[in-house]
C-alpha cells in the first residue's frame, strides 16, 4: 500500500474507484467497503483508493471540545489497511479551510480533476463538503455530469445493530471487549513505551510493565482488569493488564499495567502492543497488599483460561 500525506501529492495518471471518510477503527462495516473496493478496482484495472483526514475533522472543527477518542492512532489505521490489501492510502490534513470547501468544489477539483476518479464506493449515511451539505442525492447528479460511478454500501449489522465507530467507542468505555472484536473484526489494541514503576507489583511476586501511550487522543478501555495478549520483540505472550488509579497503593494517578506470564526480561524504554481479549473485573481498593496479591492470584488463573 503506498501512503500519500496530501491530495496534491497523489499521481493524477492513476485510475481509482474511491472512498471517503475517517475510518475510526476499520471495522466490519469498512471492511466491507474496502473489499468491494478492492473487487472493483481488480475488475477495471484500477486502483483502490482511502482518502481520509488527520486530524480528526471534530478535533479541528470543535475545539471547545477534545474529549472523543479514537479506536486507532494513524499508525495502527496504516498497519490494519495495508492488511486488507488497499493499493493507496491518502492522507490529508483536514483544517477549517478544507472544511468550507462546496461539495461540487469537493467533486470537480479533488475526486474528479486530482484523483480522477471511476467509481466511489460510500457508506448509506455519507455526506460531504462544508458542513456536510452534500448528500448522496447531489453525489448523484454530480456523478452523472461528471461522469463517474456510484455504489453504496448498505450498513452492516451484527446481531441486528449497525455497526458503527461511536457504537464501538461506546463498548470500549464501558471494557466491552469480548464486543468490541465482534464489531471491529479483531482485538482491540493499544502500543505504548515500557517506562519505570513504582515496583510494587513485583514486591509481590507480580511484576508489571508499566505503559506510556504518547498519542492523546487514544481511546482507553474502562478502568479495571483484563485478560491481554501482549507483542514485544516479535513475540506473542499472554498476561492481565490493570487500568486504574491503584487505590490499594495509595496513587491516585492514572496508570496502565501489564503482568507478562512467564516473562523476565528488560524491556524498559521498548514499545510494546496489547490486545484486549476480555475484561475479568473491575479496580478496586483491598484491605492490604496480602489481599491484593490474593486476588491477583486469582485474577491470573482467570486470565489464564480465558486465553487457553
Amino acid at each position: 500500500m503506498k501512503v500519500y500525506r496530501s491530495i496534491e501529492n497523489f499521481p493524477s495518471e492513476i485510475n481509482t474507484v474511491i472512498t471517503i471518510g475517517t475510518f475510526d477503527g476499520v471495522h466490519l462495516g469498512h471492511q466491507v467497503i474496502l473489499n468491494r473496493l478492492n473487487e472493483i478496482a481488480k475488475k477495471i484495472k484500477g486502483e483502490s483508493t482511502l482518502l481520509t483526514f488527520f486530524p480528526h475533522p471534530r478535533h479541528v472543527l470543535h475545539k471547545d471540545d477534545q474529549d472523543m477518542r479514537l479506536i486507532n492512532t494513524l499508525d495502527e489505521k496504516i498497519v490494519l489497511l495495508d492488511k486488507i490489501g488497499l493499493d493507496n492510502l491518502v492522507v490529508h490534513e483536514f483544517t477549517k479551510k478544507f472544511s468550507r470547501i462546496k461539495p461540487a468544489n469537493f467533486v470537480r477539483d479533488i475526486l474528479v480533476e486530482k484523483l480522477k476518479v471511476h467509481t466511489l464506493v460510500i457508506g448509506h449515511d455519507h455526506h460531504f463538503g462544508r458542513n456536510r451539505e452534500g448528500s448522496i442525492e447531489e453525489l448523484t447528479t454530480l456523478a452523472e455530469l461528471y461522469d463517474f460511478k456510484i455504489e453504496k454500501i448498505d450498513p452492516q449489522l451484527f446481531e441486528d445493530v449497525a455497526v458503527s465507530s461511536t457504537k464501538i467507542r461506546q463498548l470500549i468505555e464501558k471494557g466491552k471487549m469480548v464486543k468490541v472484536k465482534q464489531y471491529l473484526g479483531y482485538s482491540f489494541l493499544l502500543s505504548g513505551k515500557v517506562i519505570k514503576g513504582n515496583s510494587v507489583g513485583k514486591t509481590i511476586g507480580f511484576p508489571t510493565a508499566n505503559i506510556e501511550v504518547e498519542n492523546k487522543w487514544k481511546i482507553y478501555p474502562a478502568d479495571g482488569v483484563y485478560a491481554v495478549k501482549i507483542f514485544t520483540e516479535g513475540k506473542g505472550y499472554k498476561g492481565m493488564m490493570n487500568i486504574g488509579r491503584k487505590p490499594t497503593v495509595g496513587d491516585n494517578s492514572k496508570s496502565l499495567e501489564v503482568n507478562i506470564f512467564n516473562f523476565s526480561k528488560d524491556i524498559y524504554g521498548q514499545i510494546i502492543e496489547i490486545r484486549f481479549v476480555k475484561r475479568i473485573r473491575n479496580e478496586r481498593k483491598f484491605e492490604d497488599l496480602d489481599c491484593l496479591k490474593e486476588q491477583l492470584l486469582i485474577d491470573r488463573n482467570r486470565a489464564r483460561q480465558i486465553l487457553g
